[in-house]
């Protein structure tokens, strides 16, 4: 990437889930969850291949009933993604679980989520515990703003960050009494600032690794705006190794959205990023078609590129020489800069295609770019705007 600038990641343990590995320096992985009744096993494992075609890493379903638990080995052995049991309320299905086995024995479930303020208290906590040390299997104490244990609302009157951390901390505690490890934890709460706080609050004590979401975040556009401005600003502290973008109705949407998201913040690159400047009176050429057909043909592609398409002169060089590949433009004509060094001439009518040839030969004289001096770009950039405005 051409930006030095990075967020150092806040340093956590490692905890396996499934085929993955959660926290270090392991990807952020991307999470959603399903929306059907999990002992319905067609229109669960339905929408999970859909989710695993847009690219959904770790997958969760809910378990309030003995036929969900019973639903869950059949589940697994159908998908290739981890899998996580969401258990409230009752323990037993927890423990029900841990205990299922895919038809060829292997363990049913990946991970387990409990709600420490709604699993029924300490004893019921330490069985699941303790299954989930004998089983190997790792567990997500996800505290919730709505519903934190009664006595912690006693001692600081409401869910403030400062009693959900605390809440963390007891059950972090009550199981690594019993010699358990494999914990990775949420504070999620639906008001973005006490999210945010909940987070930082917690990586200043503790090095477990988390899994941040916004959580009740809404409907598909605002869910998504508000997950943004939550997740991203947790992101930019270097805190979270999963994401999940919780909005209402189908499920699909979060996985674009939290890699969006990841992309935005430079934490996780898996695709071309284009940057456009934003609509003015002074542009001079059709940027909005341009635009739109080049993150069209990106979409296909996995390289971490910044590709910035300006419509004029006034910030383009500069923006143009400050992405991996740029098009600083004018009067119908522009200039195409690679790692900085302005390499071609091109019509408004070739910009697509110019820039899509660039990007599939991208790797091929990249070491000798980077080997310009800042003053010999900014030499050239001139001598290219000048071409441009003549």
């Amino acid at each position: 990437m051409a930006y030095s600038t990075t967020v150092a990641r806040h340093k956590t343990r490692e905890v396996g889930v499934g085929n993955h590995i959660v926290g270090g320096n392991n990807p952020i992985w991307v999470q959603s969850m399903t929306t059907t009744e999990t002992f319905d096993i067609k229109g669960t494992l339905d929408q999970i291949h859909r989710l695993e075609e847009t690219g959904c890493e770790i997958v969760r379903v809910t378990v309030p009933k003995k036929e969900d638990a019973a639903a869950m080995g059949v589940i697994k052995s159908r998908i290739k993604i981890p899998i996580i049991a969401d258990i409230h309320f009752d323990y037993r299905m927890a423990l029900a679980c841990m205990e299922a086995k895919t038809p060829d024995g292997k363990r049913a479930v990946d991970k387990i989520r409990i709600n420490p303020g709604n699993i029924g208290g300490r004893k019921r906590y330490e069985d699941v515990i303790r299954m989930a040390k004998n089983t190997g299997t790792p567990v997500r104490v996800g505290v919730n703003s709505g519903s934190l244990e009664e006595d912690l609302i006693d001692k600081y009157g409401f869910p403030c960050p400062e009693a959900m951390v605390e809440s963390a901390l007891r059950h972090i505690e009550i199981a690594e009494s019993m010699g358990f490890y494999d914990m990775i934890i949420s504070l999620k709460a639906s008001h973005v600032p006490t999210a945010l706080e909940c987070y930082t609050l917690f990586a200043q004590k503790s090095d477990y690794p988390t899994h941040v979401g916004i959580t009740e975040a809404g409907s598909r556009e605002y869910g998504t705006l508000k997950s943004a401005a939550g997740i991203g600003a947790i992101l930019l502290r270097g805190i979270g190794d999963t994401i999940r973008v919780s909005l209402l109705g189908d499920p699909v949407p979060e996985i674009e959205a939290a890699f969006d998201i990841l992309r935005a913040c430079d934490r996780r690159v898996t695709r071309p990023e284009v940057v456009a400047c934003p609509t003015c009176g002074r542009l001079d050429i059709d940027l909005e078609r341009i635009v739109a057909e080049v993150e069209a043909r990106m979409k296909t592609l996995t390289n971490p590129l910044r590709i910035s398409i300006l419509g004029c002169l006034v910030n383009g060089f500069g923006e143009a020489k400050e992405a991996d590949l740029g098009i600083a433009a004018g009067s119908g004509k522009g200039v195409i800069f690679k790692k900085g060094v302005p390499i071609r001439n091109v019509l408004e009518a070739d910009m697509v295609q110019a820039l899509w040839e660039e990007v599939q030969r991208f790797d091929e004289d990249t070491p000798a770019l980077e080997s310009y001096t800042a003053k010999q770009k900014q030499k050239d950039a001139k001598k290219s705007a000048l071409t441009v405005i003549s």
